[in-house]
């Protein structure tokens, strides 16, 4: 688990989760820790105030961990402190415990509410600062959740194209069933969707006629349907916007560099950052876009900021796991020699590893849960 303090930071990159249905992960461990406590009860404080003082009422951070209580929609604006909390102080742990210069990892990015978190560790915005726009638009994108379902749009062999899921969403929502639109690009095959309504059924019933190998799965669960077009009912993306025109711009360009899942790109730069954020929050996800520029820059340890992340791990994982299928273990020499033998087991990654052989990295990337490294190697 240490080889990647062995190797050292510049051979990293910092992976931010964002909100999930649960958020607490190991984070109330870390109270039992002398070196870890008082820097846990500071962030959770801070980031508890800037909450209290952004909805209006009391908020307690500490007692929630203490007691191990997770927020459900009703409290999105608390969990949302809770995630950027911990992850602040994780970051504060490894610089200040153990010695680590994180901003001199090769590159940053984050999930959802995470690439906010990125952004503010790489020193773009003060993060006290930039985290009330969240907030202040908590209890409406939480309103919002209320009528909205999420589907994995799927297939197991070949490729859907972005273009004719952007189409489909398009045709069910003009024909009525409720706005859908696509909340994350997780690979080549397969999409998060978030509809309002009956949306998701009427873009499940269409697909499978127009692409049979294509599934839909439902999640039981409510999401806040940010990066849709959903928000947009509320006014969420032009008044985060005017709250963003307000912000203190601090170092630029970040320091590690950040891949925005808006673009897929390294696109925080003094001109261009706010517009990134803006789009933030009504544009999907493109993490399939982060992830291949990870691996295109080398990188041979994924450190995974924040509690009890899952998307980001499951992704790296999926797709090294699917590599290792596809190559049968050969390496990229011999599967060149032989990749027609074995491209009839995902002809969507069959597809692409010759233009972008950096994807055969993948099963090579070890990937750090820092939550775990900094339980098992706290000082003693």
């Amino acid at each position: 688990m240490n080889a990647w303090r062995n190797a050292g930071i510049t051979d990293a990159a910092l992976a931010f989760r964002g909100y999930n249905i649960t958020n607490l992960g190991r984070t109330a461990e870390f109270l039992a820790v002398s070196a870890y406590r008082d820097l846990l009860i500071e962030e959770l404080g801070r980031y508890g105030d800037i909450c209290a003082d952004t909805i209006g009422q009391p908020v307690d951070l500490l007692q929630a961990v203490r007691s191990r209580l997770e927020f459900d929609l009703d409290r999105y604006a608390e969990a949302i402190a809770l995630v950027v909390a911990v992850e602040m102080a994780q970051l504060r742990m490894l610089r200040e415990v153990h010695g680590v210069d994180y901003g001199g990892a090769k590159l940053a990015f984050g999930y959802s509410l995470g690439e906010m978190v990125a952004a503010c560790a790489g020193g773009a915005f003060a993060p006290e600062d930039l985290v009330r726009v969240p907030l202040a638009m908590a209890k409406d994108c939480a309103e919002l959740a209320r009528d909205v379902q999420m589907g994995v749009l799927f297939s197991r062999d070949a490729a859907i194209p972005e273009a004719e899921v952007r189409r489909l969403c398009v045709q069910v929502t003009r024909e009525g069933a409720g706005t859908i639109g696509v909340s994350a690009i997780l690979s080549p095959n397969t999409y998060l969707l978030v509809g309002q309504n009956s949306s998701v059924e009427h873009f499940r019933a269409l697909v499978r006629h127009q692409r049979p190998t294509a599934q839909v799965r439902c999640n039981p669960h409510r999401w806040p349907p940010l990066h849709t077009p959903i928000v947009r009912q509320r006014n969420v993306p032009d008044r985060a916007a005017v709250m963003m025109e307000a912000l203190k711009p601090g170092r630029f360009p970040p320091r590690p560099p950040v891949i925005s899942l808006v673009t897929g790109k390294r696109s925080y730069d003094e001109h261009s950052a706010r517009e990134t954020l803006r789009q933030w929050i009504d544009h999907p996800q493109r993490l399939w876009d982060a992830v291949c520029e990870t691996l295109a820059e080398g990188v041979k340890f994924v450190l995974h900021i924040g509690p009890a992340p899952n998307v980001i791990p499951a992704t790296f994982t999926r797709l090294a796991e699917n590599v290792r299928q596809q190559t049968a273990g050969r390496s990229f020499d011999a599967y060149r020699k032989k990749a027609i033998s074995g491209i009839v087991q995902r002809q969507w990654l069959a597809a692409l590893l010759p233009a972008r052989a950096s994807l055969l990295r993948a099963p090579y990337v070890q990937q750090v849960i820092v939550e775990d490294w900094l339980l098992d190697n706290a000082p003693r």
